[in-house]
């Protein structure tokens, strides 16, 4: 509000907030004039006339209400959640077990092989490796067996055994190694060896002749025992 002195017409722009509701006693500064200023009178507020809505036409009762708008994204179909890390599902496992048969009877089947090659084809072989399948079984006998035991010129001892082999069946037979124990006078073997024949291979009813030597035998040896040895091991 603006005060203005009687005294000395000076003016001053004081708040209203200073003055107060009440009035209060104000002193110009330049001439040092004392009043009482009374309070500013308040505005008259006089309110607004209140808007009143023009009636709707004809038209506008009669329209019918605009069709809602659909948002394109919010009308499509949920989707499933899917998740990229997600671990696919796991294969499906296979049956194994015909496999692992198979494997079984082809080792089978291979073992079985070697087993007959080494017992028919390689005895020899089958015996350096320490393999044994037990005593040999054959038809074929001997014949003309004959043992000596000669003195050399240097006194060393040779002991001689000799004889056939004879295949009385009517089939080729397979024809083992020969095995030579001598034994002492209680039948105990003092030693030992054998004798490889000429062929494996014996024609029906044929026959062949086999022979072998040892030198410097145990001097307590009395008897020569022959027979067909295991061809594995023995």
């Amino acid at each position: 509000m603006i005060l203005e002195c009687s005294q000395c017409g000076s003016r001053y722009d004081v708040p209203s907030s200073a003055i107060g509701p009440d009035g209060r006693t104000v002193r110009c500064v330049n001439c040092k004039h004392s009043w009482f200023q009374a309070p500013e009178a308040p505005a008259s507020f006089q309110p607004a006339p209140e808007a009143v809505p023009a009636p709707p036409t004809v038209a506008e009762e009669s329209a019918p209400p605009p069709p809602p708008i659909v948002d394109p994204v919010e009308a499509a179909p949920e989707t499933p959640n899917y998740d990229p890390f997600i671990d696919p599902p796991p294969a499906p496992r296979r049956n194994r077990l015909p496999w692992t048969i198979a494997a079984i009877v082809a080792t089978l089947s291979v073992l079985l092989g070697a087993a007959a090659l080494l017992h028919w084809k390689a005895p020899g072989l089958a015996a350096q490796i320490g393999l044994n399948f037990g005593a040999t079984e054959t038809p074929l006998l001997f014949s003309e067996k004959n043992v000596e035991l000669k003195t050399r010129v240097d006194g060393s001892r040779l002991f001689i055994v000799s004889g056939k082999v004879l295949n009385p069946t009517r089939t080729a037979q397979h024809v083992p190694d020969i095995r030579i124990r001598l034994m002492d006078g209680a039948s105990r073997e003092v030693y030992g060896w054998r004798i490889t024949p000429a062929t494996r291979t014996l024609d029906p009813q044929a026959s062949m002749e086999f022979n072998g030597a040892k030198v410097d035998v145990p001097a307590e040896a009395k008897v020569a025992r022959l027979s067909f040895a295991s061809e594995i091991g023995e």
